[in-house]
């Protein structure tokens, strides 16, 4: 039990419209701002575990950057949006072995520039040119994320019934949570009404249904519950984890759109932990799109599938609900740094230390990872307490 993972530092440098810096500058500040929150000395880090965004430029050679010497673990992590979720397991194995005492999971990404706008700076940056398969869809205007993430949508909406209504109602929920978290991007209420009247971006997705683009870069320290305990924060017990890569492919026997990976990333991670999904006091879910809160909702067994719809409308999500769901405002409102925008919350909720958005309990904390298009999925268990 002494070398039990949590995690003991947390370090987020600016996020959002931050100009003039490169993804590896954000990526080493936020390692430096991990260990600077644990009261650790960088050089204590002998692990580091790293993944980057749209511009890829965060690799092994961060180690470098950081003066970092005879590191007993290095690797670059890529599952797309799971990956902080995967990164925080691989750590805590790595921790649990012996293999490393203190590993530092960081992403970074800058994919905005200066007068660009969000989407078209995602855009270029990502220098995405179809070839091959993903060519004949894209002549057919398929070809990016959104597009994708429209058709798993749709297909669920022709399914259950869900409605761009009630899918209006998360962003609603979340803009209200971001309304009292100071690093949020957008913090201003809106209304359905107002979702309903933002442009269309792919159909059913209006702009509302969106995540921000930002840049930035988060970084958490995994350790073990002995070295924790003389350190600068509270720590946060990594109580369960689990993974899940579907392998989607778009034959007509596939459940791409109706069921992602927490079907079985979640049952993992809970009888790791030792609970059942009752217990989950908070959920940091991915949400990209208010499709994939609402399927994850739906998977993790929140609700029965195909509900999802009528169980985001009822008034459950928000500061004023019963369930206390992506309380910084997720990539929705707040900032959009892949995994590490629900885990850099959940840490920050598993602590006591949300302030005016901390949920009225926090005894276990459910963080969800979402990577490709709904092609790989990462879960963790969180506590403040030790199990």
């Amino acid at each position: 039990m002494k070398r039990a993972p949590v995690i003991a530092g947390l370090g987020l440098t600016e996020l959002g419209k931050v100009y003039g810096r490169t993804a590896p500058e954000f990526a080493a500040q936020a390692v430096r701002l991990a260990a600077a929150d644990a009261g650790l000395d960088l050089h204590e880090v002998d692990g580091l575990l790293t993944n980057t965004g749209i511009t890829a430029d965060v690799g092994l050679g961060l180690q470098r950057d950081l003066g970092l010497r005879h590191l007993r673990l290095l690797s670059e992590v890529q599952a797309y949006g799971s990956s902080a979720g995967a990164m925080v397991q691989y750590a805590a194995m790595a921790v649990m072995s012996g293999m490393a005492d203190v590993v530092a999971c960081v992403f970074a990404d800058a994919p905005l520039k200066d007068r660009a706008s969000g989407g078209g700076a995602a855009y270029a940056a990502a220098g995405r040119h179809p070839t091959g398969w993903q060519g004949l869809t894209a002549a057919s205007g398929i070809y990016s994320a959104n597009t994708m993430y429209a058709l798993a949508a749709r297909r669920h909406m022709r399914a259950y019934g869900t409605t761009s209504e009630q899918l209006g109602h998360i962003a609603v929920a979340q803009r209200a949570w971001a309304a009292k978290n100071p690093l949020a991007q957008l913090r201003d209420p809106i209304t359905v009404e107002d979702h309903q009247s933002s442009r269309w971006i792919a159909e059913p997705f209006h702009l509302l249904d969106c995540c921000l683009v930002s840049n930035g870069g988060v970084a958490v320290l995994v350790t073990s519950a002995d070295r924790a305990a003389g350190l600068a924060q509270p720590a946060v017990h990594i109580r369960g984890w689990g993974q899940a890569h579907p392998g989607y492919v778009m034959g007509k026997d596939s459940e791409f759109g109706l069921v992602s990976g927490a079907t079985l990333s979640g049952p993992t991670a809970l009888k790791m932990a030792g609970i059942t999904i009752a217990d989950i006091d908070v959920a940091e879910l991915y949400d990209c799109y208010t499709y994939t809160a609402l399927i994850s909702l739906e998977d993790y067994g929140f609700c029965a599938k195909g509900e999802g719809g009528p169980f985001v409308a009822s008034g459950v999500l928000g500061p004023e609900g019963s369930l206390a769901v992506n309380t910084g405002g997720g990539q929705l409102s707040s900032y959009y740094m892949w995994g590490m925008t629900p885990l850099s919350e959940a840490v920050i909720q598993a602590r006591g230390q949300g302030g005016d958005r901390q949920a009225p309990r926090n005894d276990m904390i459910l963080v969800s990872g979402n990577g490709g298009i709904l092609d790989h999925h990462s879960t963790l268990v969180l506590s403040p307490h030790a199990r």
